[in-house]
C-alpha cells in the first residue's frame, strides 16, 4: 500500500517522468507514497549519472530536485497514488543555511512539504566522492531546524551507517546522539542503519541495538527499504525468522519503502523488481504486524492522516483473503480493501 522511501529524481542525468513514475505505483497497487528527490547530487556540468561510476567527483546537497519534484507535483495534483513531498537539500555540514532553506521552500510551494530526508548523517557509498560524515559536534548545531520540523510535525529520514564489515558499529555514537538531543522530533532511520558495507553484522547484535533504542526513544522509527536488507540478511538461513520476530514485537515502529531511485536507465519491471524484492519480509509478520507495516497504517499515524489501513480476514472464504493469506493483490484489490474500511477509526 506505501512505498514511504522512493526518489523521484536520480543522482545525475534524466529521470523517470514524473507521470510515468505515478503510473508505475498505480499499477503496482501503491496507493501513498514519499517524493524524495535526491539532495546530494553530482554537479550540473558531470556526465556521470551514478555517483559509483565516477569516484573523485563530488556530490554535495542542493535544492534542485526537491523544486523539480514540487513543480513536478503542482502540475500533475494526482489523487492515486497520494504522494508526500520530501525536503531532501539540507546540508548537515553547514545547518546554518537549513532555516533558510525552509523558507524558501515555505515561500516557493506553502504548505506543500510535510517530509524531510533522506538526509545523510553517515553513507560511506558517497566517501569517494568527497562526502564525510555528520560529526558529533555538528549535531547540536542542528537545534534550529530540528525545532521547526517538530513544531510543524514533520518527520525527518537520516540514513545513518552502523558501520561497516570492520568495525560494524563505528558510527553508532551518531544516531545514539540524535536521538538523545532531539527526542522529540519523527526521527525514521533509514535501512535500519544497514548498507553494503555492512554486510556480515550478527543479526542477534543488530537486533538487540534496535530494540534498546526503540525501547528508549518512543519517536524513532525505522525504515525497510531498500533491497540490501534481503539480499544480504533476510534471505539467510534462519534470519527472515529472527527480523519478523523483532518487527511483531515492535508492529508500531517500522514502515515499508523501495529505495528506488527514479533514472531514466531504468522502467516498471525494474520498480516491480525492487517493490517484491523490498516486501518479501512482510509474508513472514504477523497479522498486527502486517496491517501495521505492509498496510500502511504506521504510515497514516505518522503523518497524521485520517486513512486507516484495511482490516486483515481471518477466513480464507472472505472476500480479502488475498490479504489474509500473503498473496501478493492486485492494484484492483488493493482498492476495493482501502476503501472498505474508511469509516473505521484506528485504535
Amino acid at each position: 500500500m506505501v512505498d514511504s522511501h522512493l526518489h523521484f529524481r536520480p543522482f545525475g542525468g534524466r529521470a523517470i517522468p514524473f507521470e510515468e513514475l505515478t503510473g508505475y505505483l498505480q499499477k503496482s497497487g501503491v496507493h501513498y507514497a514519499n517524493v524524495y528527490g535526491i539532495g546530494q547530487v553530482l554537479p550540473v556540468d558531470s556526465n556521470c549519472t551514478y555517483y559509483l561510476d565516477c569516484p573523485g567527483t563530488p556530490v554535495r546537497p542542493r535544492m534542485r530536485n526537491d523544486f523539480v519534484n514540487a513543480e513536478n507535483y503542482r502540475e500533475d495534483k494526482p489523487q492515486d497514488p497520494s504522494l508526500t513531498l520530501s525536503m531532501t537539500f539540507m546540508d548537515l555540514h553547514h545547518p546554518e543555511t537549513i532555516p533558510d532553506g525552509i523558507a524558501l521552500y515555505d515561500r516557493e510551494f506553502p504548505n506543500m512539504f510535510r517530509w524531510a530526508g533522506e538526509v545523510n548523517v553517515v553513507k560511506q557509498a558517497l566517501f569517494p566522492n568527497l562526502a564525510e560524515p555528520a560529526t558529533s559536534q555538528d549535531i547540536p548545531l542542528w537545534a534550529p531546524f530540528m525545532k521547526v520540523l517538530r513544531e510543524r510535525g514533520i518527520p525527518i529520514t537520516f540514513h545513518s551507517d552502523l558501520g561497516n564489515d570492520a568495525e560494524p558499529t563505528k558510527y553508532l555514537h551518531l544516531m545514539e546522539e540524535i536521538l538523545d538531543q532531539y527526542p522529540d522530533n519523527k526521527i525514521v532511520w533509514a535501512h535500519m542503519g544497514l548498507s553494503k558495507e555492512l554486510a556480515h553484522l550478527d543479526p542477534d547484535t543488530h537486533i538487540r541495538i534496535l530494540s534498546r533504542l526503540l525501547d528508549t526513544h518512543p519517536n524513532l522509527m525505522v525504515d525497510l527499504s531498500w533491497r540490501v536488507l534481503e539480499d544480504e540478511y533476510f534471505r539467510k538461513p534462519g534470519l527472515r525468522e529472527k527480523y519478523a520476530a523483532f518487527l511483531d514485537r515492535y508492529p508500531t515502529r517500522a514502515l515499508t519503502g523501495t529505495d528506488f531511485v527514479a533514472a531514466r536507465t531504468k522502467d516498471y519491471q525494474v520498480y516491480e523488481n525492487e517493490l517484491e524484492v523490498t516486501s518479501r519480509i512482510n509474508l513472514a509478520l504477523d497479522d498486527e504486524a502486517f496491517r501495521d507495516i505492509a498496510l500502511g497504517q504506521n504510515y497514516f499515524r505518522l503523518l497524521g492522516l485520517k486513512d486507516t489501513a484495511p482490516r486483515i480476514c481471518t477466513s480464507r472464504s472472505a472476500p480479502n483473503a488475498a490479504v489474509d493469506n500473503r498473496l501478493p493483490a492486485s492494484p484492483a484489490t488493493n482498492t476495493a480493501a482501502q476503501a472498505a474500511p474508511a469509516a473505521e477509526s484506528d485504535d
